[in-house]
């Protein structure tokens, strides 16, 4: 079975760490990152299966970016407040889903739920 990574980047430390700790237990490998450079860096470098971005990090046309650069890549975005217009804009710019930051599990449950990861595995 291939090594499954995943890439984070978060505005919030704690949020950051909490996600580190969860997914640690369901990836091989878990690359916190504090740019987006250095996400589009760690997604290339550790060819990373999920890349987590919080959209107080990025644009919609950046997710978009993401996503067009890095097909391989399920962009899973989150934030802390939940505007529905955000959230169907950044679905609609190609993230898999969106989710509040503070929602650990439903986050963890959707990295490691997406066809991407399912095929990798098999």
């Amino acid at each position: 079975m291939p090594s499954l990574h995943v890439v984070l980047l978060q505005s919030d430390s704690e949020v950051a760490q909490s996600l580190v700790s969860a997914l640690s237990n369901a990836f091989d490998s878990v690359h916190l990152t504090h740019s987006l450079s250095e996400l589009r860096t760690s997604i290339a470098r550790h060819r990373a299966h999920v890349a987590i971005l919080d959209l107080e990090k990025a644009s919609l046309s950046e997710v978009r970016n993401l996503c067009d650069d890095f097909p391989g890549a399920c962009v899973v975005c989150t934030h802390r407040c939940a505007d529905e217009e955000m959230w169907a804009a950044a679905l609609n710019a190609g993230a898999a889903d969106v989710y509040d930051s503070s929602d650990t599990r439903s986050i963890v449950q959707a990295a490691r739920g997406t066809d991407r990861i399912q095929s990798a595995a098999a």
